[in-house]
């Protein structure tokens, strides 16, 4: 299985869909991926989704954020457009 974690993805299935959310672990017993976007989604309790429910962007975190601030901040800055969060993080 790909490593994913730091991965940009955007969910295409679920009451969560369109949000753009950031891979930060995953199960591989339920083969799941652990999504977390610092507001709905924390660090501390990710979202489980299948891989298959997913698109994965062309961007990744150059590291895993340690607080849900800078995960915000990051996937912010991504939508707007401003890369500059890969010097910041």
């Amino acid at each position: 299985m790909f490593d994913y974690t730091g991965q940009i993805v955007r969910a295409k299935a679920g009451r969560d869909q369109g949000g753009v959310f950031c891979v930060v672990g995953e199960d591989p017993a339920r083969r799941l991926l652990l999504l977390a976007d610092g507001k709905r989604r924390r660090l501390s309790r990710p979202k489980g989704k299948k891989e298959k429910h997913l698109t994965v962007l062309d961007h990744r975190l150059p590291q895993r954020p340690q607080s849900d601030r800078e995960l915000r901040r990051a996937l912010a800055a991504f939508k707007g457009g401003n890369h500059a969060w890969q010097k910041t993080i």
